[in-house]
């Protein structure tokens, strides 16, 4: 397994480099300047915007441009923020702990409530609890976060007065009156993705499970005399699991583009609104760097699904 991680992340290089080309040329010709609002200002001089431009190289050829930005990405310098005036690499580590916080929660919330309704609602088969799982997984499949996140704010935030509806990241309280803060402003967010990345996955599970509980090697368990539970657990679950963990690891990475609108609402200082504020004022280095992380992540998480496929079935081999 070791070498065959190794060689994946071999050939993930040229992945990235491809990746790369593409995101540079297509940011690099697409409208807008950041120093636009320099040329319009006219307490500006023209040879100080000229002067910026030919230090972060705007006007040089498109390859020596990619070519420089490559090489400071290999040294760990990732640009410099035109509209925040600072490093692009602080920028996103200032921003990265909010958005891996309200994520992961989310992301945690759907599996606890996909993994045991999926699977449950496969095992009883059009059944009541299957009925109306599968009626609010369609449900909440089908409402869009920003119309789940405005609902939530106007019954909770508004109407009742219970939770705040802006994230702050900066809170001035410690100990226990810090948690129960934190918890209160993030109960919105994280449960408006984690239900709508829950229904998804509902769906996935219980169609995964009830494709392998019909196979005949599940028959026989059931008729050398295990007991429900262990079968189901044993023998179908763990195989229903492989084209689910492909699913996973592929939405791992598009819940942070996913949380682009819910981190809007709620205000939510994370990647998401840091992508949006760059793009409307033209930041490219931020809306690069950002984009090629999404890239780098979706190539990573593919690499942990073939690796967890090995653990899931044994029969798997690694060449």
């Amino acid at each position: 397994m070791t070498t065959y991680a190794f060689r994946r992340l071999l050939i993930s290089i040229p992945a990235l480099l491809g990746i790369s080309v593409v995101l540079f040329t297509v940011l690099a010709l697409a409208p807008g300047d950041p120093f636009a609002e320099l040329a319009t200002n006219a307490n500006v001089p023209p040879e100080v915007a000229q002067r910026l431009r030919a230090q972060f190289g705007l006007d040089d050829p498109l390859p020596v441009r990619y070519v420089r930005w490559l090489a400071s990405m290999a040294r760990g310098d990732w640009g410099f923020s035109f509209q925040s005036r600072m490093d692009v690499g602080r920028l996103l580590l200032q921003r990265l702990p909010t958005s891996l916080f309200v994520l992961g929660s989310a992301y945690l919330l759907a599996l606890s409530l996909a993994l045991p309704v999926g699977i449950y609602s496969a095992v009883r088969p059009y059944s009541l609890f299957d009925q109306v799982a599968t009626t609010l997984a369609f449900v909440g499949f089908c409402l869009p976060t920003f119309f789940t996140g405005l609902l939530l704010i106007l019954v909770f935030s508004i109407r009742l007065e219970w939770l705040p509806f802006i994230y702050r990241a900066d809170l001035d309280t410690s100990g226990w009156r810090w948690l129960l803060e934190q918890a209160g402003q993030s109960i919105m967010p994280v449960t408006v993705l984690g239900l709508f990345q829950g229904a998804a996955l509902t769906r996935f599970v219980r169609a995964s499970v009830l494709d392998v509980i019909r196979l005949d090697y599940v028959n026989t368990a059931r008729a050398k005399g295990l007991s429900e539970t262990r079968t189901v657990l044993k023998h179908v679950v763990r195989n229903a699991l492989i084209p689910v963990v492909t699913v996973v690891a592929l939405q791992t990475p598009a819940i942070f583009t996913g949380a682009v609108v819910t981190e809007q609402i709620f205000r939510v200082p994370g990647i998401g609104s840091l992508l949006i504020s760059a793009i409307l004022s033209s930041d490219t280095p931020v809306v690069l760097a950002i984009t090629f992380v999404y890239s780098a992540l979706v190539v990573f998480f593919n690499l942990v699904a073939d690796l967890v496929y090995g653990w899931l079935d044994p029969r798997i081999a690694y060449r």
